[in-house]
């Protein structure tokens, strides 16, 4: 069947650490229909090996192939920016192995890309430090710019948050490579190995996951699972071409025989 998934994880797969109803069944249905698919994730901090344990944990079954993190994205792309190029770090995990697998190596002094990412270990002592390689010339990079989710007692700041900080300090705006930036979501359908119009994304938010897939001309399937609500889908100016209320309501079989009669 041609058609391709990539398909956002928090509020689409699982919610916190509880899988929301209908996510395993649906990846059960995408494998035994030999389906391709893409866990797409804007998470920086996790490695694809920690992803793939995270949902065994929950019954779902995937290879290390099926996981594109933003780490994975922003590593690409300094790779090609500027090969066997520098970079200091606000970030840990996932984005560390993915800039040391694409040839980066990561200093403390005069690097050509500051590069931010989710963390809780990095100190107000690196962001000083991070801008003044920036006022020096050092290229400001955010994994993502996922805001804070303004819930008391969460203890993982937004990357937004972060760099709003930056910027402020420095007069300089950071790139973002992670959702919705056309970036990620090009080289996740490239690996995905699916031409545009046979790719179709699924999120549970408008700002990322919605708008980035309209973008670059993919389907788009938001799920009412996570973050946007139905009685805000008024405020954009865009609209999906399917709304759901969670996985479970999809009926993969009936959307891909629609793809097929549109052909």
């Amino acid at each position: 069947m041609s058609q391709g998934f990539l398909i956002d994880m928090d509020g689409v797969i699982y919610s916190n650490n509880d899988l929301i109803p209908g996510a395993d069944t649906f990846i059960a249905d995408l494998k035994k229909n030999n389906i391709p698919f893409l866990f797409l994730t804007n998470n920086s901090q996790r490695t694809p090996r920690d992803v793939v344990n995270k949902l065994a944990g929950m019954g779902i079954e995937a290879s290390e192939e099926n996981v594109f993190t933003s780490a994975l994205a922003t590593a690409w792309f300094l790779a090609r920016q500027k090969p066997h190029g520098t970079a200091y770090v606000l970030g840990e995990g996932g984005l560390l192995t993915s800039l040391h697998e694409n040839g980066y190596s990561l200093v403390s002094q005069d690097p050509d890309f500051v590069v931010v990412g989710e963390g809780r270990n990095f100190t107000l002592e690196m962001v000083n430090n991070a801008v003044d390689m920036i006022l020096n010339g050092a290229k400001l990079i955010a994994t993502n710019l996922d805001p804070s989710p303004k819930i008391k007692g969460w203890n993982n700041l937004g990357i937004k948050a972060v760099i709003a900080m930056i910027e402020e300090a420095t007069g300089i705006k950071a790139f973002s490579v992670g959702k919705p930036s056309p970036v990620m979501m090009r080289v996740a359908r490239k690996k995905l190995g699916m031409p545009t119009e046979d790719t179709t994304i699924i999120g549970d938010t408008m700002t990322t996951d919605i708008l980035g897939g309209i973008q670059v001309g993919y389907r788009t399937i938001l799920t009412l699972s996570g973050v946007s609500k139905k009685e805000d889908l008024h405020k954009f100016a865009f609209t999906p071409d399917l709304v759901i209320s969670s996985l479970q309501e999809f009926d993969l079989e009936a959307y891909l025989n629609l793809k097929v009669m549109e052909k």
